[in-house]
């Protein structure tokens, strides 16, 4: 059984479904309410593209809350682009160590995708074989919604200019109850308010650079927002340095929402770089940040 970090797990053995049951259709309170600032806004859907990367999206902490961050995978040529990406994210790890996935590697999983942009994925029970609590339980389920349409969006399987859905078989039937806590079978939609407000998209965890300019692109969720940067160095014993810092502000373009760009020269060597929106309240706080790791060459 997957281990998760302990703030998620429940106690004891898996329960039988009791009161308090949610439809993976429905809004639920057991989501919390965005903190001030950050509006209840999805991710723009994906366009589409020509790399053979999948788009795959994990589930990581910021500010005691749980969000959904995203990652481009390499992945093999078998299967459709759907099901390609949902498998890679229940049985591969982020490449990030911040983010986890409740999900387990299931024995069948397939994936169809109608005229009417409804994607249909068919899973065995085996992948539900996690204790978590009702909240991530919500969370692993958008998890699934937002990677399988990303999946098809990048793919050009679908009209993005239409409200894409998600329906979700177990084992060819309807109404599972998903993680003890989520009844399955109605189409779903992304879910407002559960994708990362700050998130580096580009450099990958990990990636490797060439030297001299360096773009860093992201996504903030308040629009014209501004957000607080720094990049440390990192040496051989992996103690970090502060080597530059600075602010950005996130487009207010609705072409471009919410997104960043910065730039900085760099010289060979290990990085990180740390992004975060600046709180009106407190602007030495750091609000959800997000960070990334990469090499220059």
């Amino acid at each position: 059984m997957l281990v998760l970090p302990a703030a998620l797990v429940l106690s004891g053995c898996v329960a039988t479904p009791e009161g308090g049951i949610t439809n993976s259709s429905s809004p639920s309170e057991l989501i919390p309410v965005p903190a001030s600032g950050v509006p209840t806004t999805s991710a723009p859907l994906e366009t589409a593209q020509a790399s053979n990367k999948a788009p795959v999206y994990w589930i990581g902490r910021s500010n005691d809350n749980a969000f959904l961050y995203r990652e481009f995978r390499d992945v093999p040529d078998q299967d459709n682009p759907v099901t390609r990406a949902l498998r890679v994210m229940m049985s591969q790890q982020p490449l990030d160590p911040d983010f986890f996935t409740p999900w387990q590697n299931p024995k069948k999983l397939a994936t169809s995708i109608s005229g009417t942009n409804v994607i249909t994925v068919d899973v065995s029970a085996d992948a539900f074989n996690s204790n978590v609590d009702a909240a991530m339980a919500e969370r692993a389920i958008q998890q699934l919604v937002y990677t399988a349409t990303a999946a098809a969006a990048s793919a050009g399987l679908i009209d993005s200019g239409q409200q894409v859905q998600v329906v979700i078989l177990v084992d060819g039937h309807t109404d599972y109850v998903a993680f003890n806590h989520v009844r399955l079978g109605a189409p779903t939609s992304r879910s407002a308010g559960l994708v990362a407000p700050v998130w580096i998209i580009d450099p990958q965890e990990g990636d490797s650079v060439s030297d001299g300019t360096v773009k860093i692109n992201g996504r903030s969720t308040v629009q014209g927002g501004k957000l607080r940067w720094e990049i440390l160095k990192v040496d051989g014993d992996n103690a970090k340095t502060a080597y530059l810092n600075g602010n950005t502000v996130a487009s207010g373009d609705a072409a471009q929402p919410g997104l960043f760009t910065l730039s900085a020269n760099l010289g060979p060597g290990r990085y990180e770089v740390r992004v975060s929106q600046v709180d009106p309240a407190d602007s030495a706080k750091e609000l959800f940040l997000d960070t990334r790791g990469f090499t220059v060459k």
